[in-house]
């Protein structure tokens, strides 16, 4: 055939309702398209919570509730190797898992008391602490949620598009506005956001969920979020913020860009809403597995996006800016400091996050009984007190420390977190949290002798879909079914060496067929830990170790 006669092959549309693909081409947006998922929460207050589980929608159930913080946990008793054989409805509990969204991770001891409260009345006693400094319960029934409303929402606390295709909790730093290294408080941005956007349905439906960090600090997994803003110092503007877009984990990780631009905190909300509109507007909705804003960043580029930005959605242009300096260690605020009013915040450590309502309510309080009003969830599964007189400090850490809070952690337990996993989620298969919580335990007897002046941060998945980073750890061991020595089935991880963030960003090593059982992993971390601390050399980070480590010493 004559090329003049070839026909034209087309390419297929992405769903971008900018270029005119508004035609729902997934369920998820066909159920978007039907109902707003915001519009939920009159039919659980009005019906569900009357009438019970049964009467729920299934695309309210399985969809539309997660605009408010619900989603269904896993049935008890299903094991990892059925996960992705069985419907929903077949992995469905009766019971709810709720997200309480807690932006910036900024709580009084008055919120704390009522979270704990909330978990030993309606939760089984269940909390978490995650990687997104949210809370979350388990074992909520429909039939609860009015009250939990009542209660959380009384105290400025909300459940709003803590989960579903909508911006979600905005991280920043616990030390926020009492922190010696920081120029500018961008607390004022955050709480705008909240103010302005969440709950609007300006954006309440976009192609899938969108995360933001803001802080002056890189405190806050900025490389793998939606959009971070990050302290910076402009040679001739002064102190502002860099702009990053496009991060994210899951089964196709990627490291943000830098826009190149600095941003007044002034402008942060406007050029965040500026950011979020390019995702719902050109945002991919054809294939779920694409549509997040990380992909579109991939195909245009960080250069085309900023343009698209600064033209089509701000009507101006931002300033060009430096980066950030990387710090040269993490910033977890474990252990106690100085604030710049001279008094101090204590951070401690709750094993992967696990702590329980009742551990919240005496939280509350033993910093009430310090003298603080305020309490800090981290973005690394911490827990930090401000406020503390120097005269307090010493009590209060050792009334933490019988709650299980350390403020002087072992390395294991100071650096170690983990998914939900096969205890609630319905898309794990393996568990995480207890092991997660054993496995400390083991290494700090194991390692008791070895002693590394770098933090070695180690991350359990439950899954692929890295919720607790690990990508981005140094030991990084994702959830599966592995073959053990007898030739069984059992519950292991795949493991990936060698990621990070800050100086280390990126996502490791990924050895070919390193597999580790769930019962063999104290003893593989024992050995890998002894071989990095005997080969490393002066200075060296694990991220490096691991780099030009042979393959034979890894496993």
């Amino acid at each position: 055939m004559p090329p003049s006669t070839q026909p034209v092959k087309r390419k297929r549309g992405e769903g971008q309702w900018k270029l005119g693909h508004r035609e729902p081409l997934n369920p998820n947006e066909r159920t978007k398209k039907d109902d707003d998922g915001l519009n939920v929460r009159a039919r659980i207050e009005n019906i569900y919570a009357k009438r019970g589980f049964d009467s729920i929608d299934p695309a309210d159930l399985r969809g539309r509730m997660r605009w408010w913080g619900l989603y269904t946990q896993r049935k008890p008793g299903i094991d990892g190797g059925r996960t992705a054989a069985l419907e929903p409805e077949e992995l469905d509990d009766r019971y709810f898992m709720l997200r309480v969204r807690i932006d910036g991770g900024a709580l009084t001891t008055e919120q704390l008391r009522a979270v704990g409260e909330i978990s030993r009345d309606h939760a089984r006693d269940t909390a978490d602490v995650t990687d997104r400094q949210n809370i979350q319960y388990h074992w909520i029934e429909i039939e609860s949620m009015p009250a939990i409303w009542a209660k959380l929402e009384g105290l400025g606390l909300l459940t709003t598009e803590a989960c579903g295709d909508t911006p979600r909790v905005i991280l920043g730093s616990p030390v926020a506005g009492i922190s010696a290294a920081e120029k500018v408080d961008p607390t004022w941005a955050i709480d705008t956001i909240l103010d302005r956007y969440i709950g609007s349905p300006e954006f309440s439906n976009l192609p899938r969920k969108f995360k933001t960090a803001i802080s002056w600090q890189q405190d806050v997994a900025h490389e793998v979020n939606d959009v971070s803003f990050i302290g910076v110092e402009h040679p001739e503007h002064g102190p502002g913020f860099d702009v990053w877009v496009g991060g994210g984990l899951s089964t196709n990780p990627k490291i943000a860009q830098r826009l190149g631009t600095w941003v007044p905190l002034e402008d942060i909300p406007d050029v965040w809403a500026g950011i979020i509109s390019i995702f719902r507007d050109y945002g991919y909705r054809r294939l779920r597995h694409r549509a997040r804003i990380k992909f579109l960043i991939a195909d245009w580029g960080a250069a085309e996006f900023r343009r698209v930005l600064e033209e089509e959605y701000l009507g101006r242009p931002l300033a060009d800016g430096p980066a950030p300096a990387i710090p040269e260690v993490p910033i977890d605020h474990v252990g106690v400091h100085k604030q710049t009013d001279g008094r101090n915040y204590v951070g401690v450590a709750p094993a992967s996050g696990r702590v329980s309502g009742t551990t919240l309510i005496e939280l509350a309080d033993a910093a009430e009984a310090a003298g603080s009003g305020r309490v800090r969830l981290t973005a690394q599964q911490k827990i930090v007190v401000l406020d503390v007189a120097d005269e307090h400090v010493e009590a209060l850490v050792a009334r933490l420390n019988t709650l299980g809070l350390q403020a002087e952690p072992s390395p294991w337990r100071r650096a170690t977190m983990a998914c939900t996993g096969i205890e609630y989620c319905k898309l794990a298969i393996v568990e995480t949290k207890e092991r997660a919580i054993r496995l400390v335990d083991d290494l700090e007897k194991r390692l008791a002798d070895v002693h590394p002046d770098v933090p070695i941060s180690i991350h359990l998945n439950g899954c692929p879909n890295s919720c607790a980073r690990t990508q981005v750890a140094d030991i990084g061991l994702k959830g599966q079914i592995v073959t053990d020595a007898e030739g069984n089935q059992v519950e292991g991880f795949q493991v990936h060496l060698g990621g990070g963030l800050g100086l280390d960003a990126g996502f490791g090593r990924k050895l070919r067929g390193l597999k580790v059982t769930s019962a063999e992993l104290g003893e593989y971390v024992d050995r890998l830990v002894r071989r990095f601390v005997e080969q490393r050399t002066d200075g060296e980070r694990f991220a490096q170790w691991v780099l030009r480590a042979e393959e034979a010493d890894l496993r």
